[in-house]
């Protein structure tokens, strides 16, 4: 199937669009859960519009470890549902979208030849659960093949290492694509739009305004069902219709990103922490980045800060480990820092040994709110929360199919050495981003244009409305370019300007906003902090 356009450069277009009918199903969150919830319900042939108060994985969808793993901790937790399906989920992704499911080998340094067997035990369990392909079984390194393979490792306590492949996705880029594979099926869908009110009669009725700058449209959209996947805005969703205790544990989570010259693992490493927890040192094109914290957050807020605390327990661990590292806090690229929605169960425990599992719960008028869950297992999270719309509403509606359609740029394997003309650096990161879509962008892209030509690709396909939303989550420069991507910024609102018709004022406005958000970021944080 081509994928369709996904425009709101005619907004008014885009708000009538929500008000001319009674939709089967409404969905409020345009981050993974929701995206995938849209996705699953239009290709069964319901009617859906989905909603977002900012941008398409303007939260957690944008800000989280980037991995497409099955949560091996979990197994040890007992979270074997969990694991099985987050195991198996990750082979589903990497048919459906091979660009956005990259396979990276984990490196797992081991002390003892007892911590070795237990690894290994844990790994095999972990493989048949999950139906992995034997030729994405473990490894087992001795020390001089650790030596030999990821030199940085401090070896002296170690006597080799655990290896088992996982994948890295681009997470915003996926929520992207599943939200246009919804749209592709019939979804009707709109950014900068925040659920005001809701109210249900013989059908619900939900008042929403934009928050896009210099807009003031309000408007009513009716539904017969309706979604609450608004992340860790859940509860507050859930408020609009009738106060009630809230149900999520929110969690922080912070990355700091480096040149991956300052820090050269070949492979994704995983370290653990003091209180018993593993961060990993993950290598992407000319950047490595570490992550990551587990912090309960209790503020709603789409940029959290980092801080002081968050930096020296991410640098001290990583220099332990690789304590020829390059690493201070003056060399660091950029930051992100996203809160995960987990469900609460009032024990009081650390937030590191909540259930990653996903809950789906309903109010007395049939509002169903999602909460917990992870990226790896989002496909068949939606699988079940459609089929749960489907059997409370009676609705008519076919087979799920989302493990069997590709997404947006997966439908071939498009490889970095397929795009000539560019560089290495730049066909890698175009191949990893776009997929099959790539060579779109290409034309005469080099410098200057090919920033246009990504602008042109967000604005006008993927529904990109402020830079922000393409500095952060169509383009990632915020997080791996030279200087944060801010030295693209300029040319990057010259390009929106004219696609969106902005005037100096606006687009200096956007420059600033995208300024203040990574001044911000590093605002917490000394230079000074050492590890």
């Amino acid at each position: 199937m081509t994928s369709q356009d996904f425009s709101q450069t005619d907004r008014a277009a885009s708000l009538r669009a929500l008000s001319d009918q009674c939709f089967d199903l409404l969905v409020i969150g345009g981050g993974i859960t929701g995206a995938g919830v849209a996705r699953d319900a239009a290709m069964r042939g319901l009617s859906v519009a989905l909603i977002e108060a900012q941008d398409l994985a303007s939260g957690t969808s944008s800000r989280s470890s980037k991995m497409i793993h099955g949560g091996l901790r979990y197994l040890v937790a007992g979270d074997v549902a969990v694991v099985k399906e987050s195991a198996s989920e990750r082979a589903t992704l990497h048919r459906i979208a091979p660009h956005l499911a990259q396979k990276t080998p984990y490196v797992i340094p081991t002390s003892s030849v007892r911590s070795k067997l237990i690894l290994r035990a844990a790994l095999w369990a972990y493989e048949r659960l999950g139906g992995v392909e034997r030729a994405d079984y473990h490894e087992v390194w001795s020390k001089a093949e650790l030596a030999e393979k990821e030199p940085l490792i401090e070896r002296s306590r170690l006597n080799g290492a655990v290896v088992y492949p996982e994948f890295l996705t681009d997470d915003s880029r996926l929520t992207v694509a599943t939200v246009r594979s919804a749209i592709d099926h019939g979804a009707t869908v709109a950014t900068y739009l925040k659920a005001t009110n809701i109210r249900k009669e013989q059908t619900f009725s939900i008042d929403a305004a934009s928050t896009l700058p210099g807009e003031t449209s309000e408007l009513t959209i009716s539904a017969r069902a309706v979604v609450n996947a608004a992340g860790p805005w859940v509860d507050q969703v859930c408020d609009l219709e009738q106060p009630h205790p809230p149900r999520l544990a929110l969690s922080r989570g912070v990355h700091l990103v480096f040149n991956h010259a300052d820090l050269p693992v070949r492979n994704t490493v995983v370290m653990r922490t003091p209180d018993a927890r593993r961060i990993f040192a993950v290598p992407l094109g000319q950047y490595t980045y570490i992550g990551t914290t587990d912090d309960y957050h209790p503020e709603h807020e789409y940029w959290p800060p980092v801080t002081d605390q968050d930096v020296t327990y991410l640098l001290a661990t990583t220099q332990r480990a690789m304590p020829q590292a390059k690493l201070s806090p003056d060399r660091i690229v950029s930051v992100w820092s996203g809160i995960r929605p987990l469900v609460g169960d009032g024990s009081g425990r650390a937030s590191k040994e909540l259930s990653r599992k996903d809950e789906v719960w309903t109010s007395p008028s049939g509002l169903l709110s999602v909460g917990g869950g992870k990226l790896s297992a989002y496909r068949a999270m939606a699988e079940r929360v459609v089929d749960t719309v489907i059997e409370n509403h009676g609705f008519t509606a076919k087979p799920c199919e989302t493990a069997e359609v590709s997404l947006p740029g997966g439908d071939a394997v498009m490889l970095a050495s397929d795009l000539t003309g560019i560089g290495d650096i730049h066909a890698e990161r175009l191949a990893r981003l776009y997929g099959a879509e790539a060579p779109n962008l290409l034309g005469n892209a080099g410098g200057d244009e090919l920033v246009k030509a990504e602008v042109q690709q967000a604005v006008q396909k993927e529904g990109a409305l402020r830079l922000e939303d393409y500095w952060a989550r169509r383009s990632s420069r915020a997080w791996f370019d030279e200087g944060a991507g801010l030295p693209a910024l300029n040319r990057a609102a010259a390009a929106m300007a004219e696609l969106l018709s902005w005037d100096d004022n606006r687009k200096a406005m956007e420059i600033e906003n995208c300024r203040d958000i990574d001044r911000a970021s590093r605002a917490g944080f000394s230079s000074e902090v050492t590890g």
